[in-house]
């Protein structure tokens, strides 16, 4: 079930995150809930370093920081993408 929990999330980050970065992203939406999931262990990786990833109730600098992971990650996973695909014009 674990499985089906971390993609489901990193589904909903990946889309969350192509809807913060400006203009539009090229990836594949499979592409995008694996940069989703990604971004989400960066995001749990940092809150672990920093010491928040276990508090009591909501977890919502957890959240924030695997938010920020996703975005970074479909960021950079969209350039690298769009590298290897021959580019594109950005408006």
């Amino acid at each position: 079930m674990s499985w089906l929990w971390a993609i489901i999330v990193g589904f909903v980050l990946g889309l969350i995150a192509k809807a913060i970065l400006p203009g539009k992203q090229q990836i594949p939406l499979w592409l995008t809930t694996v940069f989703g999931i990604l971004g989400s262990v960066l995001g749990n990786a940092v809150a672990t370093w920093i010491g928040v990833n276990d508090t009591r109730g909501i977890d919502w600098t957890r959240h924030l920081l695997q938010l920020i992971g996703a975005v970074a990650v479909v960021g950079v996973g969209d350039m690298l993408w769009a590298s290897i695909k021959g580019g594109r014009q950005r408006a």
